[in-house]
């Protein structure tokens, strides 16, 4: 195990192709004067594609009011103008089978979704602009509690999908873009802005593609990628500004995460800049079904307001594995918190039945300019962190690390120039 796994998923991993037909929305009344409803047009540019086997769904210059976009097998949508997707919740039905923070639910629908599809695409220089803003989606990141609340209660109790009903009259906010059990995605090359909650969601997908794209939307819990209980993924070429962690590594949570069981793996991440706002690459904190084979390289991480550059989340709630994650090649410029942070004591902290485990993370080839800390190490007695390594890394920091039931180990390390041959040294 190591890199010559990357280079095993950079092979394996390849975007869908389609005929070269194209659909364009206009044919089907569509107009783009940022206030007629699109929705219809688009929905049937769509089916007709579908039904031809397959071609370009085209959005031309111009901006586009819609509401949810379902996608079909065989669809590339090809963005050139504006996609404006409507801040009426009524636009997002009927609700569908989606995840909400790692608990499966039947809530309103993404705004651009795919269920159980093969190969279908999103591409293209346009902007996909959720108009989320206080007064419409993003309120409900206050009004939220209660209702998720009761779905974790739903998952605890075993209460089955068709009975976790939410939509109108609850607020649990929707992804933006959500492929489920789907196989041969690609999402390239567009920009995504005032997105309701995370951005790109892939749920229980394989071999998908995200490159090129631009992440701009700090909104709350505005994670820029969410990869789920998928296999084989590839994430290059994006820009993320993003009102929470820029590409987070998910498995379900608690009680769904036990009953799914599917971890994220086979992950390459390269050639990404991550500016804000938590964590630039994290793993978890739902992600109960594991974390393995994580890859993140050549990547450049940091700014005023970006917090880890590695956060690694959960507790004996939540738990799960994270298991072979590498990193080599990043520039860090600029970070608030730690460089690294992996903590078990997360959220709930050490109170559920549930014991994680994090083994063989390596950091090769880091250059870390300023960090308030290097390493914030928080395992178990009973299961501490185990293979954690350090090689040709250099950090300037502010403060101490935090090292807890972790074994660690250097080779050509420096902190604020000094070499590092033990654990204590960095305390």
């Amino acid at each position: 195990m190591g890199w010559e796994r990357a280079h095993r998923i950079l092979a394996e991993v390849q975007p869908p192709t389609f005929p070269d037909v194209d659909f364009p929305i206009t044919s089907y009344g569509a107009v783009g004067d940022g206030r007629t409803d699109a929705t219809k047009a688009i929905r049937e540019a769509i089916e007709a594609c579908h039904s031809a086997g397959g071609g370009r769904v085209v959005v031309p210059p111009g901006v586009w009011h819609t509401g949810a976009i379902h996608l079909k097998s065989y669809v590339n949508l090809h963005v050139i103008g504006t996609l404006l997707f409507s801040t009426d919740p009524a636009d997002y039905l009927p609700i569908v089978k989606t995840r909400y923070e790692g608990l499966e639910v039947l809530n309103y629908s993404p705004f651009i979704y795919a269920y159980g599809c093969t190969d279908i695409a999103i591409t293209g220089p346009g902007t996909l602009d959720g108009q989320a803003d206080w007064d419409s989606w993003w309120g409900w990141f206050h009004r939220c509690d209660e209702d998720f609340t009761n779905l974790r209660d739903q998952s605890a109790f075993g209460v089955p999908l068709s009975e976790r009903v939410y939509g109108p009259g609850y607020h649990l906010r929707s992804s933006f873009i959500q492929p489920y059990e789907c196989a041969n995605v690609l999402i390239e090359g567009v920009r995504i802005i005032r997105s309701p909650f995370w951005e790109v969601h892939p749920v229980l997908c394989r071999n998908v593609t995200i490159q090129d794209v631009v992440i701009d939307s700090q909104g709350p819990n505005n994670d820029g990628v969410d990869v789920e209980s998928c296999h084989s993924v590839v994430i290059r070429g994006c820009t993320f500004d993003a009102g929470d962690d820029c590409i987070a590594i998910k498995s379900g949570r608690e009680a769904d995460g036990l009953l799914v069981n599917v971890p994220s793996e086979d992950i390459l991440i390269e050639n990404c800049v991550m500016r804000v706002k938590y964590g630039a690459i994290t793993l978890g904190s739902d992600m109960t079904g594991g974390v393995r084979n994580v890859f993140a390289r050549n990547c450049t991480i940091g700014g005023p307001s970006l917090y880890f550059g590695l956060y690694i989340k959960t507790n004996s709630i939540r738990g799960g594995f994270a298991e072979n994650i590498y990193l080599r090649d990043i520039e860090i410029s600029n970070l608030t918190k730690e460089v690294v942070q992996c903590n078990f004591h997360r959220g709930e902290g050490d109170a559920g039945p549930l014991t994680p485990t994090v083994r063989n993370v390596e950091l090769r080839d880091i250059t870390v300019h300023h960090a308030r800390n290097a390493l914030m190490l928080r395992g178990y007695r009973r299961s501490p962190i185990q293979d954690f390594r350090l090689i040709n890394c250099t950090f300037t920091v502010d403060a101490p690390s935090t090292i807890q039931h972790a074994t660690l180990t250097f080779d050509n390390v420096t902190v604020n120039t000094h070499p590092i041959t033990d654990v204590h040294q960095l305390r």
